[in-house]
């Protein structure tokens, strides 16, 4: 995948539909005061901002300038948060400099390889002891199998935009380098104009042994 074309599809969206997730963060890690954190996709800043509640030393990255911008602006003046554009698959970060790193609907936007090499570039960032909160969405959401197939449960829909929806056994290979705590599936629902949709994702948490 030609990763300047990626970024800017997702700077298209951020630009054309600007702060559009909104809501209450679901299953929040559970982090600790001091902790510092890495986010990984940090969008407009919905989950930043809710991390910035329980400890003030995060970080949170965006491969599009206008999320970045967002996230600036939806979590203003918090102590300790800092952002920056860059890529999940190469981080500018030393070994082993974080104490957990947050990959929420991240790292299934890009093709198995490059999926692969994000997990890689998690793994390195962690330190010792240090915690992976992972989710993704399952084939069970209704959105799966939407749009044009481009590897085994990756769909591009019309916005250019790639999502994977992993089983629990591909989230576990794909970490297999970190110690799992837990992978479940997390089932709801949502109402679309009076249809209620199945809604599906995969948590998993990591530890990286010392």
């Amino acid at each position: 995948m030609n990763r300047d074309r990626e970024a800017e599809r997702w700077e298209e969206d951020y630009s054309r539909r600007g702060r559009v997730w909104g809501g209450a963060v679901h299953n929040l890690p559970p982090l600790s005061r001091g902790e510092r954190v890495l986010e990984l996709g940090c969008g407009n800043g919905k989950t930043s901002r809710a991390i910035l509640g329980l400890t003030s030393d995060v970080v949170g990255i965006d491969l599009s300038a206008s999320a970045v911008r967002l996230c600036r602006a939806h979590a203003p003046g918090s102590s300790g948060g800092q952002l920056a554009l860059a890529d999940a698959r190469s981080l500018p970060f030393f070994d082993a400099v974080f104490d957990a790193v947050v990959a929420f609907h991240v790292i299934g936007h890009v093709p198995e390889e490059e999926r692969v090499r994000s997990a890689h570039e998690t793994a390195r960032v962690l330190r010792a002891g240090g915690t992976l909160f992972f989710s993704g969405f399952s084939p069970e959401d209704f959105r799966a199998g939407t749009g044009c197939e481009t590897e085994p449960g990756t769909f591009v829909r019309k916005n250019g935009i790639a999502t994977h929806y992993f089983t629990e056994d591909e989230v576990l290979a794909l970490f297999q380098g970190l110690t799992p705590c837990e992978c479940a599936t997390r089932r709801w629902t949502m109402t679309v104009r009076g249809q209620t949709l199945p809604r599906a994702e995969i948590g998993a948490t990591f530890k990286k042994n010392p």
